[in-house]
């Protein structure tokens, strides 16, 4: 699933009550299994001038960025830290753990063949899902547009909630990305 849709539909989820500690929370909960990614592509692609195609054609691949990725998609890590938070009755910390369980759960049934280690550090086994959220060798031209749509959903959501201004302006962006990057996915790349 792309990250927006992710940030859209975790604070949807874990956004309540909408209030800007809560849904700052579930933000960034549902961001958090994405920012290695993130930070180790940006540091590659723009600090150190590696190609597009060695970066996400190895590195992605490569034993040290896949650990990277088992820790911060450990099913078994983001339980344990939820069940803390609910043991110590933090919302806050329900609202990071629980949209990083949501992000992992919606995740695990979207990756065909790029999928990431969920149950490290019991296994280092990766489900190949017969589906993927952005090849159309592998149903994208309806998990896509579906992604799309609940990413709107989930926008209309926290905007009937009345959450605060400084999230319904993030999450404008957030839903006009969303709906970019599936037309590209669908209609530029995939010819």
């Amino acid at each position: 699933m792309n990250t927006p849709a992710h940030l859209l539909i975790g604070a949807a989820v874990f956004g309540r009550p909408a209030t800007s500690r809560i849904l700052g929370s579930a933000l960034i909960g549902a961001m958090l299994p994405d920012l290695s990614l993130y930070l180790m592509a940006g540091v590659s692609l723009i600090l150190l001038k590696i190609p597009p195609e060695t970066v996400f054609g190895e590195l992605y691949f490569s034993d040290t960025w896949q650990m990277v990725f088992a820790i911060d998609n450990s099913f078994f890590i983001w339980l344990g830290f939820s069940a803390l938070a609910i043991w110590q009755r933090s919302p806050w910390a329900i609202a990071i753990t629980g949209a990083a369980l949501l992000h992992l759960a919606l995740d695990f049934p979207l990756h065909h063949d790029d999928g990431r280690v969920h149950f490290w550090p019991a296994s280092w086994w990766v489900f190949e899902s017969p589906l993927s959220y952005w090849d159309v060798d592998h149903g994208a031209r309806w998990v896509a547009p579906i992604e799309g749509f609940l990413s709107l959903i989930a926008f209309v959501m926290l905007w009937l909630r009345k959450a605060p201004w400084w999230v319904i302006g993030l999450c404008i962006p957030m839903v006009l990305a969303e709906l970019w990057i599936v037309r590209q996915w669908l209609f530029i790349f995939q010819q």
